[in-house]
């Protein structure tokens, strides 16, 4: 007798938010609300999740109003991260969404004496035979969607489907094009003031004296505002903010800061800090094999700035003992469980409204922003007050992408097939999001009279991807490893979440080995992947890669190729790069290719145009992006310290997705990072013949290189 069938479950999204109103909502002139609790950080979210809902209630799209996520009426989907917002969200919505409709259909059925089953709906129409009709918007007070979902509606075919799958114009775009108020920045409330915040340059040092007296006759100037460590001013304009805080800054005292590591080797630091050890996983060799040589690798990492094209900003408006706040956070509900920590109120006086910003990929300083707005809104009389980081703010004080140092041994017997492998990290967390913990994450927190501990940054447990160790487990078919996190335990440098956390570090280990061992054995890269992988998604990408990449061109003198490869969180997209670059003076990218399969593409031009965003930021990251700083405080402060890819470095990209409209979508926007890097850095090895096993590629590590192996 067969085992019988596991009993359906909602989406996780769903189990947790299970009010079908909270999802969705028809409202007057033919239109319907759809309330997501993930946010639009640029990746297309609003628009893929926007033909999810049009294709299962069966109306057009243009009657779809996407509503901005706020802890007042949301959903709470956590944070939007990891590449999970349609896998999640989409899901949650897309069963949502059927079952509303069907609801409905059950609605005209009994207005209509019709058999639901003969019922139809076109573009929000129910009709049936003999012409009878009616609609979602003339039955929306029959049918009540205060009501839990239920976990046996089962949602539209893949074949079923009109709208999804299909590339359509992005539902954002117009409002950006035609310069409508859509970012924070562009948002100013009836009768904002202006904020700016005191911090040191120094790392680590404490305010412990503070002469307001120039600051004071500043004109426009509104409040100082100083608790214990935190000060900054709020005035009347934005030049008027800048200049007190200009005057402000000559009358600070700070105690001497905390030193930070020696740039020069980070690897030492990273590997001589105290550390929690874990193991991430262990194969043992079901046949033991002797090892002919041992070949023993270190990949390092620096820090990586998150960047944004436009610093952090936020507004706060307080209202006797409530207050709202507008944020471009990822995490609303997060964000609000830290704020009423550090204010000392119930969440239940706390709004938390989400606008768009410029770009953020992981946990920059939108969170710490919101809460300098809300500190400093209390000094203004119950007028909004809107802050806005300067560049030296967001690249001194933002958390920043760990750095990585990874030690890979590869045992290879005497045919240099792979016999043994050990995979070390070294690395800070890369996790220290507000709402996570019983202390807010939030940088002001530390800052204020009775302040909070700095957070030390953890990472996610490997059931959710892991941190730094994500995609540290190789997806080959090796006959034995160990995979071994090392977290450190301390923190000089603030780090938190940035895209793909671990997996850009780790999967630049991986790849580069692999292709180092298949040179030693006269075996094409590509060939030596397919022959160690058993998933056929996986071996589909990379042979999609290279036949759209014509792998491999004629060599050509100072132009190399290379290929990299990964699945994202070894659960999520799967995607195979191939670069062609040009060794002269310094590395210039020239091409990149990728092929790509994230299971059913919501909205194809969307998912080419995240690998698309994530291969371009990956390139700037390989090639130069480094958070500088010498022992006292970071240097990089500006484009000019911190340079990234410029228009005329980007390299042409072309993207294959292999469509799988039966398998369940996953997300793109993280998907490309660790594949490009490998791509890249094995290109050069082909155009130069020396391995760069540090982060970034410049100039002086090939020069370092070459050395090393002369």
């Amino acid at each position: 007798m067969s085992a019988p069938s596991p009993a359906p479950k909602l989406p996780v999204s769903l189990a947790a938010n299970p009010r079908l109103s909270s999802w969705v909502r028809f409202t007057g002139e033919g239109r319907v609300a759809i309330s997501p609790g993930k946010v639009e950080i640029g990746q297309g979210i609003v628009t893929a999740l926007a033909q999810i809902a049009a294709d299962e209630l069966d109306v057009e799209i243009s009657r779809i109003e996407m509503i901005r996520a706020s802890t007042a009426a949301s959903p709470n989907e956590g944070v939007t991260s990891g590449s999970l917002s349609v896998q999640q969200s989409g899901r949650a919505l897309r069963h949502a969404c059927a079952e509303v409709r069907q609801r409905f259909l059950t609605a005209a059925s009994e207005r209509l004496g019709v058999d639901a089953s003969l019922l139809g709906v076109d573009d929000g129409t129910i009709s049936g035979p003999g012409n009878v009709r009616t609609s979602y918007w003339e039955l929306s007070d029959d049918v009540s969607l205060d009501q839990e979902a239920t976990a046996g509606t089962v949602a539209k075919s893949a074949i079923a489907r009109s709208v999804a799958g299909r590339s359509i114009q992005r539902v954002d775009i117009p409002d950006k094009v035609f310069a409508r108020p859509r970012f924070i920045h562009d948002h100013a409330l009836p009768g904002v003031l202006h904020g700016r915040m005191l911090r040191p340059d120094v790392s680590g040092a404490k305010l412990i004296a503070l002469d307001e007296g120039t600051a004071r006759v500043v004109s426009g100037l509104v409040a100082i505002v100083r608790d214990g460590g935190f000060a900054g001013v709020v005035a009347d304009s934005e030049v008027a903010a800048e200049a007190a805080l200009n005057a402000l800054r000559k009358g600070a005292t700070w105690s001497a800061g905390a030193p930070l590591p020696d740039q020069d080797d980070l690897a030492g630091f990273l590997r001589s800090q105290p550390v929690e050890t874990t193991v991430i996983d262990t194969r043992p060799a079901v046949v033991s094999a002797k090892s002919a040589r041992t070949l023993r690798r270190q990949y390092t990492r620096p820090y990586i700035a998150h960047a944004s094209i436009a610093p952090s900003c936020a507004m706060a408006q307080w209202d006797g003992d409530r207050v709202h706040v507008w944020t471009h956070s990822q995490g609303v509900y997060l964000l609000r469980a830290d704020l009423a920590i550090v204010l000392k109120l119930p969440t239940e006086s706390i709004v938390v409204e989400h606008m768009e910003g410029a770009g953020c990929y992981g946990h920059n300083a939108a969170d710490d922003v919101a809460l300098d707005a809300v500190l400093l809104a209390k000094a203004a009389g119950g007028r909004p007050v809107r802050v806005q980081w300067s560049r030296h703010d967001e690249m001194s004080h933002a958390p920043f992408g760990a750095a990585m140092a990874i030690e890979i041994e590869a045992d290879l017997d005497a045919d240099n097939e792979i016999v043994g492998w050990r995979h070390g990290i070294w690395s800070n967390g890369h996790a220290a999001r507000p709402g996570r913990a019983t202390q807010p994450a939030l940088l002001a927190a530390t800052e204020i009279a009775n302040p909070y501990p700095r957070m030390i940054s953890t990472n996610p447990p490997a059931a959710n991807g892991g941190g730094g160790d994500r995609n540290s487990v190789p997806l080959y078919d090796f006959p034995a490893w160990t995979i071994t996190s090392h977290r450190l335990l301390t923190m000089p440098v603030r780090t938190s979440a940035l895209r793909t956390l671990g997996a850009q570090g780790n999967v630049f280990a991986i790849e580069s080995l692999l292709d180092e061992i298949a040179v030693l054995r006269g075996e094409d890269p590509i060939a030596f992947r397919l022959r160690h992988l058993r998933d056929e998604r996986a071996k589909e990408v990379i042979r999609a890669a290279a036949r759209r990449a014509a792998w491999k061109p004629q060599k050509q003198t100072g132009i190399g190729h290379g290929v990299g490869f990964a699945r994202y969180k070894n659960t999520g997209a799967y995607c195979a790069a191939i670069a062609e670059i040009e060794g002269a003076d310094d590395i210039r990218v020239k091409r990149l290719t990728l092929a790509v399969d994230v299971g059913e593409a919501i909205n194809p031009d969307g998912v080419v145009n995240q690998i698309e965003g994530g291969t371009i930021q990956a390139t700037s990251w390989v090639l130069k992006e480094c958070v500088r700083f010498d022992r006292t405080h970071i240097t990089s402060t500006s484009w000019t310290d911190y340079p990234i890819l410029t228009f005329s470095e980007v390299p042409a990209v072309d993207v294959e997705i292999i469509q799988q409209p039966e398998i369940e979508p996953v997300g793109a926007g993280e998907a490309a990072h660790g594949p490009v890097t490998a791509a890249i850095a094995n290109a050069v090895y082909d155009s130069l013949g020396v391995r760069v096993r540090d982060l970034p590629i410049t100039r002086d590590k090939i020069i370092a290189a070459m050395e090393l192996a002369s």
